[in-house]
């Protein structure tokens, strides 16, 4: 009788989970070990906007289903519409148990298109906030969308407990209708990939024309007014002049032009290297002595954990999002957001103390061991998911 009765239940068709995202970087960067495990239990779906790739990228995840449905990243009216006109009918055909979006646009049209259809349970995750920089009317504006945005969830995800308190502060969450897994972080890092080594940081710095004796800056991310790069480029422009042994290596697409404006701060161009993008951030990491993130807004900072995994001591700003990355002192230093001297001070420090360095150094890779593994944070969201089915 028993037997009959697991057989029936083992005959039931799973649930289903349907991701919404804007761009299908989003899941390269941070979803695929989250859709591996919860595929284990559910049926997966993903929604993104494929108008530049092929969904055969994502051939080796084990998705029930992959929908192109052009989700505009940019403003644009009549675009939106027919998006959202899209989403509510496939949501409504397929009757989904669960409808989760992340990045803005994707949670402003799948949120509401998943509302309009009857989707019960719509869960949406906070990554950072793009109107802490704006000013005046538009700021206003970003900052109606996220209520929007809050407005459709039935739940709200935040990856760290300091953006969740500036939400909170800014009447854009409550304290009952949101929640942060773990310590924080979309997807966490991988331990395995991120280790510390002598010979590969020795084999990079070759290839770049590192010279050992050379103490190296680094920073990983998109070039922009927003992440800092003013600051870092003065900074680093000053610490130059009395140290002549100091490298600035550059990571990241330059979205916003930048590389003119740091080659016009710093003097001796030579001592920067301005690399591009890289798909290997875990080898390139391996070159710096000290990683620097003086952002102004950070959802949380991934890169900046992923720098500490590799036992860099990190500078970053004491921004709201990124004060989980970082235990000031014992990982890390901060420095005043926009400050060039708060952050000169903080890079000259670790400049002329090599034993400070080593003991930020590993005491960051204990921390992101013991709070930021990625199957630690997967299973968050595999537990957060089953509890919401």
């Amino acid at each position: 009788m028993n037997n009959a009765k697991n057989e029936k239940v083992n005959l039931l068709p799973k649930k289903k989970i349907c991701f919404v995202v804007s761009s299908p970087k989003t899941v390269r960067a941070f979803l695929q070990n989250h859709i591996r495990a919860l595929a284990i239990y559910y049926d997966v779906y993903l929604v993104a906007n494929f108008e530049n790739e092929s969904p055969s990228i994502f051939n080796s995840l084990p998705l029930k289903e992959i929908k192109d449905i052009p989700i505009p990243r940019e403003i644009n009216l009549l675009n939106d519409v027919k998006a959202l006109i899209s989403l509510r009918s496939y949501f409504k055909e397929m009757k989904f148990d669960i409808v989760h979006t992340v990045t803005p646009k994707a949670g402003l049209l799948g949120g509401f298109a998943s509302r309009l259809a009857g989707i019960k349970k719509r869960i949406h995750i906070f990554t950072g906030q793009v109107w802490h920089t704006k000013t005046g009317l538009f700021k206003r504006m970003l900052m109606l969308l996220d209520r929007f945005i809050v407005w459709n969830a039935t739940d709200i995800l935040v990856d760290g407990e300091s953006q969740r308190q500036f939400l909170i502060k800014n009447s854009i969450v409550k304290d009952a209708n949101s929640f942060v897994l773990g310590k924080g972080s979309i997807s966490g890092v991988d331990t395995n990939r991120f280790v510390p080594n002598e010979s590969v940081k020795s084999e990079v710095r070759d290839e770049l024309g590192i010279q050992e004796s050379e103490v190296v800056f680094m920073f990983l991310g998109r070039m922009n007014l927003d992440k800092g790069i003013n600051e870092l480029a003065d900074s680093f422009n000053r610490l130059q002049k009395k140290h002549l042994n100091v490298r600035l290596l550059i990571v990241g697409r330059d979205e916003g032009n930048m590389i003119p404006v740091v080659k016009k701060k710093v003097e001796n161009n030579d001592s920067i290297i301005f690399y591009g993008e890289t798909p290997t951030p875990e080898r390139l990491l391996q070159a710096c002595d000290i990683f620097c993130l003086p952002s102004y807004r950070e959802g949380f900072g991934t890169s900046v954990i992923e720098a500490s995994l590799l036992e860099k001591p990190v500078i970053c700003s004491d921004t709201y999002g990124l004060m989980e990355t970082i235990i000031d002192n014992v990982t890390g230093l901060r420095h005043k957001v926009s400050s060039v001297e708060s952050l000169f001070l903080q890079m000259e420090t670790l400049v002329n103390n090599l034993k400070l360095r080593e003991k930020l150094g590993k005491g960051g890779r204990k921390y992101v061991i013991d709070n930021f593994s990625s199957e630690m944070i997967t299973q968050k969201w595999l537990e957060f998911h089953k509890k919401n089915l």
